[in-house]
């Protein structure tokens, strides 16, 4: 399947690229996202014609994730939960946990953008949590669980 990306997309191109995927790719998440279009002849001559506002929004998306990053560079995010006494948790700390926590305090920060490569948090502890802001914008917040009393 030949489609022509909206948006820049990890791993695969930027704007305007002419990108040959599975089908299941393109049918059931490019296409319904809105990320790509069809590389039909009609559809390449209408994305020419609004290729200029589609690369506006992009670095006005780009821009906004740069500055969410900037703020959350020195970020610490403290989360309470009960623990064991060798400090290990009563369940587990994840991407919904983390970002519900961190929009009670004042930073928004959506489930989806949350990164736990090592899956959820299970002690008590620092650790370092990956945002995902955007397809070139990553930032690091500190998570520190603490025992709840």
């Amino acid at each position: 399947m030949e489609l022509i990306l909206l948006q820049k997309v990890a791993n695969l191109g930027n704007i305007g690229d002419r990108v040959k995927v599975k089908s299941g790719f393109g049918r059931n998440f490019l296409l319904p996202q809105g990320k790509a279009t069809l590389a039909t002849a009609a559809n390449v001559e209408r994305f020419e014609l609004r290729r200029a506002e589609l690369e506006k929004i992009a670095g006005e998306e780009l821009r906004s994730a740069s500055e969410r990053s900037g703020a959350l560079s020195n970020y610490r995010l403290t989360i309470a939960a009960k623990a064991g006494t060798e400090g290990k948790l009563f369940g587990s700390i994840g991407t919904a946990d983390i970002a519900e926590a961190a929009t009670r305090a004042g930073m928004a920060i959506a489930r989806s953008e949350v990164r736990l490569p090592g899956g959820p948090l299970r002690m008590l502890g620092e650790h370092v949590v990956h945002v995902h802001l955007h397809a070139d914008v990553d930032a690091a917040v500190t998570v520190v669980i603490v025992a709840e009393e």
